[in-house]
């Protein structure tokens, strides 16, 4: 039998039946009443008068299933010689303790607590600690500056905040409560108590009366049970990191949430109990939620967290040594981080210095996957490497190719997989009719929205109607352009606001991107719309080359633009591509476009709060603002 087909048809055609089949995989605390959807365009909830305990989900019921001694959290460290590893049982007595000093604080069903933490096992332990309680979490990933974590203090106005003495970068430490308190002291909310855990590198001074040393506060705390919170009580809220405008915060349900990730562990990833899966990525972004914290452990999975990078910690082996040491079964990952893997090590040495033999499949996301880089990575891997598509918003993923699913389809390069069981995508044009298939469109998702994705914005639901709901009615738009090709396959070709109108054609930056990445010496690129007096728009591309490359630039350049006119046409009119040493990137790995196309446009613009280094931004405003003054 066909299984994705099966389970696809059936979760469109009858949604309430297929969810309760996956609801069942839950320990309730009290059965659910109704598990369908709300009316079109309401507050988005499932399994309506059922209470559960995420928490509960993640470790105590594994514990009592008699896998207490089985690991659950594997950390190692990039930066220093540090690593541990928790068990099943270790990981939930740490939980219940903090869980207990937290209670002794006040904190309790509904507070809210903000973690500002570096990915370190203290962070798992903090959220699971919130959940526990039946408090809310908000991360707020480590790297933010005080401006940014100001804003976020003021919008989820927490009851306590959880933090580290410092993070760690390559070269140099990053301590925290300077932040922290320059933060407090822009927020418009008072934080009454601050619990910090000392890391050595960096000790911090704390203030009489609101702060405490986690390593005197915590131990010999009274562990807390696990209290069950309604279905749809909100789990986390975790703020989207826009480049410009107030935060939105997505909140997420609690039911919903654990039973649409442990699906997608089964069925996306092709895993159960006693597997290890990593997700390469920090706490703050919604990989970390779904699939470093959450969706593993709820599967009964072990899940290992990398305090480091893909490079650099020391070298572009780091990833592959850490799946051979920790036998990891899947790895999900950025395309950006295999692309700086495949920029320092272009011949794969590092990746063929060992057979991986755990190793089933690995999976991409945050940004598109450009077809050279997963070509490069399969070739070497000899294993399914796939990109799937999916959102903040949406929690766990749209598209995919589900390896729980057989038989597998085959991987189609240039394309995210297809509808995961659950989400019907839909393209739509600008009056809101569905396009023939290969057509470019806006990507939407045809309410009602599974289990899983976001139930609000944080304090404003109407924002949550206005931004998601409003533009196609009884679809979500999910902002990314693209298109469904007749067999199926999913193309997300980027953000609506990067397609270029050149002449009155439409071009798509993502398919200029994916011929420029095909070249050789290209490592990475980046294409604009930059404006232009005849056309309207014009594109311009960025690319960095590979290490050890002996083609110089303006040759690489010039191959570039011949190689787009012979793939795309003249109507690309693509007549500059700038050979440059990095492209600005967000933490979560994603190219600065926009913010470089306001750049270019002469626009006003502001850096990031997101972005991981600064002078990278620097550098390119001085390069594009050369170019648009020659």
């Amino acid at each position: 039998m066909d299984s994705y087909l099966h389970s696809y048809t059936a979760s469109i055609s009858d949604p309430v039946e297929f969810w309760r089949e996956a609801a069942g995989h839950l320990d309730w605390f009290e059965p659910y009443d109704s598990i369908a959807p709300p009316e079109q365009g309401q507050r988005h909830a499932w399994f309506i008068g059922g209470r559960v305990n995420a928490c509960h989900e993640a470790l105590d019921r594994h514990i009592s299933d008699g896998r207490g001694d089985e690991p659950a959290l594997i950390y190692e460290s990039g930066y220093r010689s540090a690593s541990e590893q928790l068990s099943f049982r270790q990981l939930r007595d740490t939980v219940a303790e903090l869980a207990g000093c937290m209670a002794r604080r006040g904190v309790g069903i509904g507070d809210v607590v903000l973690i500002y933490m570096p990915a370190i096992p203290q962070a798992v332990v903090a959220m699971l600690a919130c959940v526990r309680l039946g408090a809310i979490h908000a991360v707020v990933f480590g790297g933010f500056g005080p401006r940014e974590l100001s804003a976020r203090i003021s919008l989820a106005r927490p009851k306590l905040i959880l933090t580290a003495s410092c993070g760690l970068e390559p070269g140099r430490v990053v301590p925290y409560m300077p932040a922290i308190e320059e933060a407090l002291a822009l927020a418009d909310h008072v934080v009454p108590r601050v619990i910090v855990w000392q890391r050595p590198e960096c000790v911090a001074t704390l203030r009489e009366g609101r702060d405490e040393e986690w390593q005197e506060a915590v131990p010999g705390s009274a562990p807390a049970p696990c209290h069950g919170v309604p279905a749809e009580h909100p789990l986390y809220v975790l703020y989207t990191s826009g480049t410009t405008g107030q935060p939105k915060g997505v909140v997420r349900d609690t039911a919903g949430y654990l039973v649409a990730l442990r699906y997608s562990m089964r069925a996306v990833y092709g895993l159960g109990q006693d597997s290890v899966f990593w997700a390469a990525s920090d706490i703050g972004w919604v990989v970390g939620h779904s699939y470093m914290v959450y969706g593993p452990l709820v599967a009964g999975c072990a899940t290992v967290m990398y305090e480091g990078k893909p490079v650099g910690t020391p070298d572009a082996g780091a990833y592959w040594r850490l799946i051979d040491r920790h036998r990891v079964n899947v790895l999900f990952s950025a395309p950006t981080a295999m692309r700086a893997i495949k920029r320092d090590d272009p011949e794969a040495r590092h990746l063929t210095a060992t057979e991986l033999p755990s190793l089933h499949a690995v999976f991409l996301a945050g940004e598109r996957s450009d077809p050279d880089t997963v070509r490069w990575l399969e070739e070497r891997l000899r294993r399914p490497v796939i990109d799937h598509w999916w959102q903040t918003e949406s929690g766990w993923p749209i598209t995919a190719i589900c390896l729980g699913l057989p038989p597998t389809r085959p991987v189609r390069h240039g394309s995210a997989g297809m509808a995961v069981p659950g989400y019907n995508v839909c393209v739509l044009d600008g009056e809101g009719e569905p396009v023939p298939a290969g057509d470019m469109g806006t990507l939407t998702l045809k309410l009602p929205l599974p289990p899983g994705c976001l139930m609000s914005l944080w304090d404003d639901q109407e924002g949550y109607r206005r931004a998601y709901l409003g533009q196609y009615p009884g679809y979500y738009s999910t902002g990314d352009g693209g298109f469904v090709d007749p067999d199926g396959y999913v193309h997300v070709m980027g953000r609506i606001d990067d397609i270029i109108n050149v002449a009155g054609h439409r071009l798509s930056t993502g398919e200029l991107e994916q011929v420029i990445a095909s070249h050789p010496a290209v490592a990475e690129c980046a294409v604009i719309a930059i404006p232009d007096t005849i056309k309207g728009q014009v594109p311009l591309a960025l690319a960095t080359l590979k290490a050890g490359i002996s083609q110089s630039p303006v040759e690489a350049s010039r191959e570039v633009l011949a190689l787009v006119r012979h793939d795309v046409g003249a109507v690309a009119s693509l007549r500059k591509c700038l050979i440059v040493d990095s492209l600005p990137k967000t933490r979560s790995g994603k190219i600065l476009r926009g913010t470089m196309r306001r750049i270019a446009a002469n626009e006003p613009w502001s850096v990031p709060p997101t972005i991981e280094d600064p002078s990278t931004l620097d550098y390119i405003a001085r390069i594009l603002e050369e170019t648009s003054s020659s």
